[in-house]
């Protein structure tokens, strides 16, 4: 498979062009590409001098872009240098265009105005790093949602990606020799959410743990029969409290929080109180 130089221009943080382009990727197993990040590009003088380096590494080009100038001297400027160019957002926009029946403000970085949801959701990162691993448990009912399980099943990268989405979120390692505060089972506003892995996975994902730490690889950390009652005691406690579960065994840390997320809205949708 040939090599590909992909070029990612942005005149904002180019978060959102990066998030699709490795959505795209995602879909082409062992290609070969070679990306090139170019955010905030605002002005003619920092085009021109990307330009350079994409004429001398030729591929294809995506691009965000708000001002119809700068989009325009882009696509004249690929186009002469016989390269594709795709505006990534366009489809989106055009269709929206069409069904809100309105114009499009042509503002760079937009959805990353400082309002009250990029407020709220820096509350919310704030919480959830305050709150991490069984820490502050007197303030788990602010929180939205709580996460529980055994050691190293991805509850902290998991919390930080749900705060990043504005959910305040607590965690709380399950331990069979140090049961949890009382608190946990009297919540009322969280959403109490319990993380399963398989024990084999778990055992590998430790074990890589300790070496990445320079100790000991077999230790009681790891050991099989004490891991699998680990994972049937949290188990047990989920079920006891009915609270839902998600295996993360096969997931990523994107798939558990979405799941997480829907679990989260289910619980706050109104109920119509139909008799089925």
């Amino acid at each position: 498979m040939p090599r590909l130089n992909l070029h990612l221009l942005s005149d904002s943080t180019g978060e959102t062009l990066e998030a699709i382009a490795k959505a795209a990727l995602a879909q082409f197993e062992g290609a070969d590409v070679i990306r090139h990040f170019w955010p905030m590009v605002r002005s003619q003088q920092h085009l021109d001098r990307i330009m350079g380096d994409i004429a001398s590494n030729p591929g294809l080009v995506f691009y965000t872009m708000a001002s119809t100038e700068l989009r325009g001297k882009l696509v004249e400027r690929c186009r002469a240098l016989g390269l594709p160019v795709v505006s990534v957002l366009d489809s989106a926009v055009e269709a929206l265009e069409s069904a809100l029946g309105q114009h499009p403000r042509a503002r760079p970085g937009r959805q990353h105005m400082m309002d009250e949801a990029y407020f709220a959701r820096v509350d919310a990162i704030q919480f959830t790093i305050a709150h991490d691993d069984g820490v502050m448990w007197e303030d788990w009912e602010e929180a939205d949602i709580v996460l529980a399980g055994v050691s190293r099943s991805s509850k902290t990268p998991t919390s930080i990606y749900l705060a990043n989405r504005g959910f305040k979120v607590a965690n709380i390692p399950v331990v069979v020799e140090s049961p949890p505060p009382t608190a946990l089972f009297g919540l009322k506003h969280p959403l109490v959410v319990g993380l399963t892995t398989a024990p084999d996975r778990l055992i590998q994902v430790r074990r890589n743990r300790l070496l990445s730490l320079n100790q000991a690889p077999e230790t009681a950390y790891v050991d099989q029969d004490r891991v699998v009652r680990e994972v049937q005691y949290a188990r047990r406690m989920f079920a006891d409290n009915d609270w839902p579960v998600i295996d993360v065994t096969r997931r990523s840390i994107e798939e558990t929080a979405a799941a997480v997320i829907n679990l989260y809205n289910e619980s706050r949708a109104p109920k119509d109180g139909r008799a089925d």
